[in-house]
């Protein structure tokens, strides 16, 4: 018998399989270490793979992939949602429109290469035109992937830096990620962002993945069943998660939101497996590739096990 640890937040669709799955087959055993910050327990992942079972931002596993790591991500995403809302302007600025921003500067809100980055990247330059290789991008971290070398468009002067205090200062004009605190004539650039996402959606099926969960190589190969099992608890304690959402009761933030998205979509707002999530796996990938973070556009089946390719979840 072996232990894995496995290290996620304790989000609603993660906890029926924390409370009840200690034991996951004959061979194997899953511990659900604590941690303080889940981008740090992931950074680490990158970094030192001290975890056997990890969540992980996907654009962080698709960048993984692409410099060696060795480890392998399951069909399953345990959280979602649309960009839209994650692009900010100051109108003190000149920028009214999406296209206003090129030849701008923009910061990224922790390393160029985060999932909402990318996304919010993709959503400006599929949907509004804008020419991403005519702004200048500014991250106010470094990249989980120490090995991801800096594009000639992406500046990391301001490493460190607080989102507000760049554009109080003059020195952004935009950012994506989240930004806190009131910030005289800053606003959200896309109106009515939460209706566009689903619009969005509506007009390319394309819903947006955000963190994954990926597993050791090693592991897998070593325990041929693993994948499928961890698979099937999973969608076990999302169902039940969604099952007992008390949808007329006071929501918790995280709770609103896997309401709103269930509304907006019409449907499972968590869907597991390749095929119900193929159209954001092919968006993800080829904004990766165009947005310089890979060297190629990945297929949607080499970032998964092939024993998982046909899971329905």
């Amino acid at each position: 018998m072996v232990t894995l640890s496995m290290s996620t937040r304790d989000y609603g669709l993660m906890l029926h399989m924390k409370k009840t799955v200690g034991r996951l087959n004959a061979d194997v055993e899953i511990s659900y270490p604590k941690f303080v910050d889940i981008l740090v327990a992931v950074r680490n992942m990158v970094r030192e793979c001290p975890y056997d079972i990890c969540e992980m931002p996907f654009t962080t596993y698709i960048c993984a992939r692409e410099y060696g790591k060795k480890f392998t991500a399951l069909p399953v995403f345990i959280t979602r949602n649309f960009h839209h809302g994650a692009i900010f302007t100051s109108k003190a600025a000149g920028v009214e429109k999406p296209k206003d921003l090129e030849g701008k500067t923009v910061g990224v809100v922790r390393g160029y290469t985060v999932t909402t980055g990318v996304w919010a990247r993709g959503v400006l330059a599929e949907e509004y035109g804008v020419d991403l290789s005519k702004l200048r991008w500014t991250p106010t971290d470094d990249e989980h992937v120490a090995e991801f070398k800096q594009l000639p468009n992406v500046d990391y002067k301001f490493i460190g830096r607080d989102i507000g205090d760049l554009f109080r200062s003059g020195e952004i004009c935009g950012a994506v990620g989240t930004v806190m605190g009131e910030i005289k004539s800053l606003g959200p650039l896309i109106p009515d962002a939460v209706e566009a996402g689903f619009a969005f959606y509506r007009k390319t099926g394309i819903y947006p993945i955000n963190h994954g969960i990926v597993v050791r190589d090693e592991l897998l190969e070593r325990y041929p069943t693993l994948a499928v099992e961890l698979f099937k608890a999973l969608k076990e304690s999302k169902d039940v998660y969604l099952a007992n959402l008390d949808r007329a009761g006071a929501l918790s933030a995280e709770d609103t939101l896997t309401v709103r998205l269930e509304e907006g979509l019409g449907g499972d707002p968590f869907p597991y497996g390749v095929e119900a999530n193929r159209g954001g796996l092919e968006a993800l990938t080829r904004y990766a590739f165009d947005q310089n973070i890979t060297s190629r556009k990945y297929a949607v089946e080499e970032l998964f096990p092939p024993e998982t390719l046909d899971l329905v979840g």
